[in-house]
C-alpha cells in the first residue's frame, strides 16, 4: 500500500514538471495530453490522501519529490533530442 502511494504521488507530480516544460517549450500537444492524464490521477488521489495518514502523506510526498526531479530530467532529454 505505501508504496502505492509514493507511485502515485511520483506519477503526479512526475507529470505536472513534465507539462510545466511542455508549456514552456508551447508544445501543445503535450500540454492538452499531460492536463488530462495530472487531473485523471488527481481524481483518484484526493481521497486517498485527504483520508489518510501522516505516514501515507509522507510517502506520497516523498513519490512527488522523486517524480519532479524525473520528470524534468526526461524532459530535459525529450527536447535536447529534438
Amino acid at each position: 500500500m505505501k508504496f502505492k502511494l509514493f507511485i502515485t504521488g511520483f506519477f503526479q507530480v512526475f507529470l505536472v514538471t513534465i507539462n510545466t516544460y511542455f508549456i514552456f517549450k508551447e508544445f501543445y500537444v503535450g500540454v492538452f495530453f499531460g492536463s488530462f492524464i495530472i487531473s485523471l490521477i488527481w481524481s483518484w488521489n484526493v481521497k486517498r490522501i485527504a483520508f489518510g495518514s501522516f505516514k501515507d502523506r509522507m510517502y506520497y510526498s516523498l513519490g512527488a519529490g522523486v517524480g519532479s526531479v524525473f520528470g524534468l530530467v526526461l524532459s530535459k532529454f525529450f527536447f535536447n533530442m529534438f
